[in-house]
C-alpha cells in the first residue's frame, strides 16, 4: 500500500499502526475480510472489506497490468455479497491507476475527499473557549463520552451502523502508538464532553494527523471545533511534528472550515462504489 501511494502521491500516507488498529477491532475477521495475492512469498496485491460498503485495496506498482487489481475488485464484491452487503467501494487518489481501473469496471463516484495540510511554521490561531468550558487531555472517564460524541457526529452524514465502543477504541487507545496526549476533549460548563479530537504522530515523517474531530450537535456554533483543531496542531508540534494533516470529504460540508483555519489541499481523492 505504501509503495502504491509513493508511486502516485510521492509519499506514503498509510501507517502500520492504523492497519493494526483496524484489524484489532473485535468485529473484524481477518480470515474472511482480507486477501493477498502472492508470487512465491512476495505480496503483490492486497484487499480488505473494512466495514459496511467499505473496502481498500492496492497493487504494488511494479506489478500493474497483470490483472491483479481486477481480480481483487471482483474478490471484494464477492466477499461483500457473502457478508450480506448491497454495495462496496473504496477511496482512490484522483487520476490514479486505481481510479481508472474502477471506472473501467463500472464503479461510480460516491463522494470526493481531500487530504489537507497545516503547513510548517504557520501561526496557530488562538481560539478562546466560551466561559465555563475547558479543554484537557482525555482521561479514562472521558473515553466513552468521547466515543458517543464522535460516532454520533459522523453518523449524521455516514450511512452505516454505529460502531461499538470496543471497535472505536481499537482505532484510538488500542493503537500501538497511542499516547495520552493523542486524545483531547472539551468539557461544557456542566462537565459533559462537548467535543473531542484524536491526533496521531506519523512514524515515517514529522507529521501530525488529525484522525477524528467532532462536536456534539447541541454544542455547535461556539467555536469548539476550531479550538480542538488548534489544540491538536499545537500538541503535534510540541511532539515534533512540522505540519499537521487531516482528511475530510464532501459529505461533511467542513472543507471551508479547514481552509479558513489556514489549511491547504494536499491531494484529492474519489470514493468509487458499485451496487452488488
Amino acid at each position: 500500500m505504501a509503495a502504491s501511494e509513493i508511486a502516485v502521491l510521492g509519499r506514503a500516507l498509510i501507517e502500520e499502526a492504523y492497519l493494526l488498529g483496524d484489524w484489532n477491532r473485535p468485529s473484524f475477521d481477518i480470515s474472511t475480510s482480507t486477501i493477498g495475492v502472492f508470487e512465491a512469498d512476495q505480496l503483490l496485491g492486497y484487499a480488505e472489506i473494512s466495514g459496511e460498503a467499505r473496502g481498500d485495496a492496492a497493487v504494488h506498482p511494479d506489478h500493474l497490468g497483470r490483472g491483479i487489481g481486477t481480480w481483487l475488485a471482483h474478490w471484494m464484491q464477492q466477499a461483500a455479497r457473502a457478508q450480506g452487503q448491497s454495495a462496496i467501494g473504496m477511496p482512490v487518489p484522483e487520476g490514479s491507476p486505481g481510479e481508472r481501473l474502477l471506472r473501467h469496471l463500472g464503479y461510480q463516484i460516491r463522494w470526493e475527499s481531500w487530504l489537507l495540510a497545516f503547513p510548517p511554521g504557520r501561526a496557530i490561531a488562538e481560539v478562546p473557549l466560551p466561559e465555563g468550558y475547558a479543554l484537557r487531555i482525555a482521561g479514562e472517564q472521558d473515553l466513552e463520552p468521547a466515543y458517543h460524541v464522535v460516532e454520533d457526529a459522523f453518523l449524521e452524514w455516514s450511512v452505516r451502523a454505529k460502531d461499538s465502543f470496543e471497535d472505536w477504541a481499537a482505532g484510538v487507545t488500542g493503537m500501538p502508538t497511542y499516547e495520552p496526549w493523542n486524545l483531547q476533549v472539551v468539557l461544557a460548563a456542566d462537565g459533559t464532553v462537548a467535543g473531542a479530537v484524536h491526533v496521531t504522530l506519523d512514524s515515517n515523517a514529522p507529521i501530525g494527523f488529525v484522525d477524528k474531530v467532532a462536536v456534539r450537535a447541541d454544542q455547535r456554533g461556539k467555536g469548539l471545533a476550531k479550538a480542538l483543531l488548534a489544540a491538536a496542531f499545537a500538541s503535534a508540534r510540541e511532539h515534533g511534528a512540522e505540519r499537521s494533516e487531516l482528511s475530510t470529504d464532501s459529505r461533511t460540508g467542513a472543507l471551508d472550515l479547514y481552509l479558513g483555519l489556514g489549511m491547504e489541499i494536499d491531494s484529492t481523492w474519489v470514493n468509487l462504489g458499485i451496487t452488488l
